[in-house]
């Protein structure tokens, strides 16, 4: 079996259309922002619309540009969603509940979690990134 890779636009885009249908869909995202709880070009991640999105949640977010995101909902106030990436060790992205196209249910097969003790232990990411790196 041959595998290709599409530029992240175009996959992106498509699944868009999906979700709005009502369907899942199943990427492989790229890049490192999720590290270490997504790893780019490997993990498997399935999304779906959900009706209510909270912190914690992952989510796949167009923002201007237009771009998209895969992070991860750190801080929401009435329908201002503030997102980071796993990955980060700072910087930040704010969008809307319409700017969510979908939200990631599981990652390869199982649910994602809603990264609480990850979240406490940002001021100790550097290190853990760091180490993680070397191992993998």
């Amino acid at each position: 079996m041959t595998k290709k890779v599409l530029p992240n636009e175009m996959v992106l885009e498509e699944a868009c259309r999906l979700l709005e249908e009502g369907r899942e869909v199943v990427i492989t995202p790229l890049g490192n922002s999720m590290l270490p709880f997504i790893r780019g070009g490997k993990d498997e991640v399935t999304l779906k619309v959900m009706p209510h999105i909270e912190v914690g949640d992952i989510v796949l977010a167009r923002l201007p540009g237009p771009s998209y995101v895969l992070h991860r909902v750190v801080d929401r106030n009435r329908s201002l969603l503030t997102l980071m990436g796993d990955g980060n060790l700072r910087g930040t992205e704010s969008c809307t509940r319409d700017d969510v196209i979908g939200t990631v249910t599981t990652i390869n097969g199982r649910p994602p979690g809603d990264g609480s003790l990850w979240r406490l232990l940002k001021p100790f990411r550097r290190i853990i990134l760091a180490i993680y790196r070397r191992i993998i």
